[in-house]
């Protein structure tokens, strides 16, 4: 079963990931803040990381872009989330997200992507 890791400071937010992506058939672990992601990702070892950019005092493009540049973690896809960011430059850049997906989010695209990404991966 391919594990997914979703970090959103929003509660409701992780309680409709985790029940769409776990009806999808995906084991899904949560976290509602940036500062044990990296603590989380070495316990999980998910296979695709969903990540909301505003995380209260940590910022999600950031946390991305430590994701993608450590050796043990750059190959885990990264899907952000956004209620008030766009990424549309950001996908030529080191350490960008592998896809983004603006919130309100469709629960079509979140599952394409999810598939996507992990297909790619």
């Amino acid at each position: 079963m391919q594990r997914i890791l979703a970090v959103d400071d929003d509660k409701d937010i992780l309680e409709v990931l985790q029940l769409i992506l776990e009806d999808s058939g995906y084991e899904v672990e949560t976290l509602a803040d940036g500062e044990f992601l990296f603590d989380k990702i070495k316990q999980q070892q998910p296979d695709l990381i969903i990540l909301d950019i505003m995380l209260g005092n940590y910022d999600g493009r950031e946390l991305c872009r430590s994701v993608k540049a450590r050796k043990e973690t750059h190959n885990i896809p990264v899907i952000l989330l956004s209620a008030s960011h766009a990424l549309t430059d950001c996908y030529r850049e080191r350490g960008c997200p592998d896809d983004f997906i603006a919130k309100p989010f469709d629960i079509d695209v979140l599952l394409n992507s999810v598939q996507k990404n992990l297909a790619a991966a």
